[in-house]
């Protein structure tokens, strides 16, 4: 796990940085374990985990103003000191417009800035300590550093009401380690904190954006085209591929793999998946210079991307998928390679893996992608975030009638009358979407919170129950409903206190509301699927969740994103703007029926594992739930059962998280040698306080 770490005090002290570290209200010195020093004295900055060189930047303008990039930026290291002096100025929106992801921090004097992303796949974590503030990018090595106790109350929110913000705020796994929303920036002058955001949000009194639709699909285009371009520019080092074997005969990637140890070096991407992977493949592909040679099969030019695509040979029905990738995969500068995953590879099969710094439900699958990203290459793009940034949330609908746009509902509201087919459909839709628009904020979150308290939980029932659930300003997770009494109650009280919380304004409109929600929350997955399913060496690249096109994706319009197929749609319009017009027939068809046979048939296959694991689970023990009733629901869900097997990932995965982070060992942080005791695995001390000695490692 790569992060980044800081610390701001309240007074300039010598003798504070350098190679001994930062030194603690007791007087201990420390620094991170594994760490490269930005700079010192007497705020400092560190750089921890397997960095690249060229992920590194730091470029000075006078003795007392830096900025360090941390990650993929497409900036040229002028761009990086205007923008350093237009940040001196307080025009913070400018360090977050450069292409690709990454982590921007100024100091300024005694001011440090850092600024967090749009999506919230880059957050950024504090913490007070000894006098000042500590900052990271990551929310584990805070914890070690106060030696924090577990914050129960914000792990059943993540349960109960995952994408409503009222009920997670700005808390973490972790007491007294906070977050920053995404879209806003951690301000420190001289330890005092102040968090700004940087973006502005759509307002119930403002309609929303008419661009045409022709100029927004080209600027999703451009912004597309420039975080791919970002990633293939950028210098890239494998260790160990200056003594790779070459192409021996009858050794083929794999062996060569395993021969040096890391990925194939260049660039790969996805070829299955969905029309996302496949469009950064094609354009990855298409765009001039040198996508990535793929040893022993180019000419040494590096004209050809490695395209991956995984053949789930336990599930049925992703043949038609897999011939569009093979058609897909003739184009001249893509390898095409082949990964057949059997019972090994299904959700539930292997979980076993790291520690990673939160719970998500992908801990549940990331063996299956290991295997898959195993056959990637050293810089792998993915399609991840393009789901959430360019469809419509259901909620979008009573965004469209506050606009008085009511003929735009027709095509939507077809779609899901066909699908149904009831003739009441239309108006149960336009009912709920009506009375969205006429619902204020604080009322919305107050009937969840009844809704928690009383157990009150429907199940949606297809495509239209699913819709008219999301017509609502918030709506409890998949997995409340296997939460205890006092665990909903709890949540039920975060929400009634969190009207006026950060980021969560009344004045905001409910469907880009809840869209921004689930944004934050899918980046927040995919984190921990990058950290769980990490290969030595290799990057994910998820063009989709950085700044600049997600600012791009906010710029459609309504109107557009709220008709059937509009995601295939407006990526086709992408690729042919960028030269690719030879599409197989059926590209762009949804890929949510496969994903979800694979959790069913993986569920099924794993159910007297699962049943075992919660035979004693912390999670009952710390009073979120009651172990028979998660085992009751995890026989009927392999039986069939027409169970939310989302909510039941939940569960598993953070029973998961809890056990690797009771059996860790030691900390992020050296010089600390009081800090290396452990509570006993499987412990949760009285007042379901983990010890912190139990979360290091």
């Amino acid at each position: 796990m790569r992060w980044l770490v800081g610390w701001s005090s309240t007074v300039a002290r010598a003798s504070v940085i350098g190679s001994a570290g930062a030194t603690g209200n007791d007087g201990e010195t420390v620094h991170p374990v594994g760490s490269q020093l930005l700079w010192g004295d007497p705020d400092p900055l560190w750089a921890v985990g397997d960095w690249r060189p060229d992920e590194v930047r730091v470029v000075k303008a006078g003795a007392q103003s830096r900025i360090a990039v941390l990650g993929t930026c497409g900036a040229s290291d002028e761009e990086l000191r205007v923008g350093l002096f237009a940040a001196r100025g307080g025009a913070l929106r400018h360090l977050t417009n450069w292409s690709g992801s990454y982590t921007a921090v100024v100091q300024v004097d005694r001011r440090v800035t850092v600024c967090g992303d749009l999506a919230g796949a880059r957050p950024v974590f504090y913490t007070p300590w000894a006098g000042g503030t500590a900052y990271a990018t990551a929310a584990l090595p805070l914890a070690d550093l106060i030696e924090a106790n577990l914050d129960f109350g914000h792990l059943a929110a993540m349960l109960a009401a995952p994408d409503v913000p009222a009920a997670v705020h700005d808390s973490t796994p972790y007491e007294g380690v906070r977050r920053i929303p995404p879209g806003h920036t951690l301000i420190l002058r001289a330890g005092a904190r102040e968090i700004a955001g940087y973006e502005p949000v759509a307002s119930l009194a403002v309609a929303a954006p008419t661009a045409d639709p022709t100029t927004a699909v080209d600027a999703v285009r451009d912004a597309l085209v420039e975080a791919v371009r970002a990633r293939l520019l950028a210098p890239r080092h494998v260790p160990g591929a200056d003594v790779d074997p070459g192409p021996v005969p009858g050794m083929g990637p794999a062996e060569r793999r395993a021969a040096r140890g890391t990925p194939v070096p260049g660039i790969g991407a996805d070829l299955s998946g969905g029309p996302a992977s496949g469009t950064l493949a094609l354009l990855a592909a298409g765009l001039p210079g040198a996508p990535g040679t793929v040893l022993g099969h180019g000419t040494g030019a590096g004209e050809r991307l490695l395209a991956v695509t995984f053949n789930d040979l336990a599930v049925r029905g992703r043949e038609a998928e897999l011939e569009r990738a093979g058609t897909l995969a003739a184009n001249p500068r893509l390898h095409h390679v082949v990964v057949t995953g059997g019972e090994e590879t299904l959700p539930y099969a292997d979980l076993e893996g790291p520690l990673t710094d939160e719970p998500g439900p992908s801990l549940v699958t990331a063996a299956r992608h290991r295997a898959r990203l195993a056959s990637g290459s050293a810089d792998h793009f993915t399609g991840y975030g393009a789901r959430q940034v360019l469809d419509a949330h259901p909620a979008r609908l009573a965004d469209l009638l506050m606009d008085r746009k009511r003929r735009h509902l027709v095509r939507p509201v077809a779609a899901l009358t066909k699908a149904d087919g009831s003739v009441m459909v239309p108006a149960r839709v336009y009912g709920a979407a009506r009375k969205l628009a006429r619902t204020p904020y604080r009322t919305g979150v107050d009937v969840l919170a009844e809704q928690l308290l009383h157990r009150r939980f429907e199940d949606p029932g297809g495509a239209v129950g699913a819709s008219l659930a999301a017509l609502s300003w918030a709506g409890p997770g998949p997995a409340a409903r296997w939460l205890t009494g006092e665990a909903l109650a709890e949540v039920s009280v975060r929400l009634q206190g969190g009207g006026g919380r950060l980021n969560v304004g009344p004045g905001q409109r409910p469907g880009d509301f809840r869209a921004r929600a689930a944004l934050a929350r899918h980046a927040a997955d995919v984190r921990v699927l990058e950290q769980a399913a990490e290969i030595r060496f290799q990057r994910l690249h998820t063009p989709f969740l950085d700044n600049q096109v997600v600012r791009a994706c906010r710029e459609l319009p309504e109107a557009l994103r709220v008709q059937p197929g509009a995601r295939a749609a407006i990526l086709r319009t992408v690729l042919e703007g960028a030269g690719v017009a030879d599409l197989p027939p059926g590209w762009g068809a949804p890929s949510h029926a496969s994903s979800a046979a694979a959790a069913r048939t993986g569920l099924r296959v794993a159910a007297d594992s699962l049943v075992s694991l919660f035979d004693t689970p912390l999670l009952a023990q710390a009073g979120l739930v009651e172990a028979r009733v998660v085992r009751k629901a995890l026989r009927s869900a392999a039986e069939g059962a027409p169970l939310p097997l989302d909510g039941l990932a939940d569960l598993v995965s953070l029973e998961l998280w809890l056990r690797r982070l009771l059996a860790r060992r030691g900390t992020c942080w050296t010089g600390t040698p009081a800090r290396q005791r452990a509570v006993p695995a499987g412990v949760v001390p009285q007042g379901r306080a983990l010890g912190a000695g139990a979360q290091r490692g």
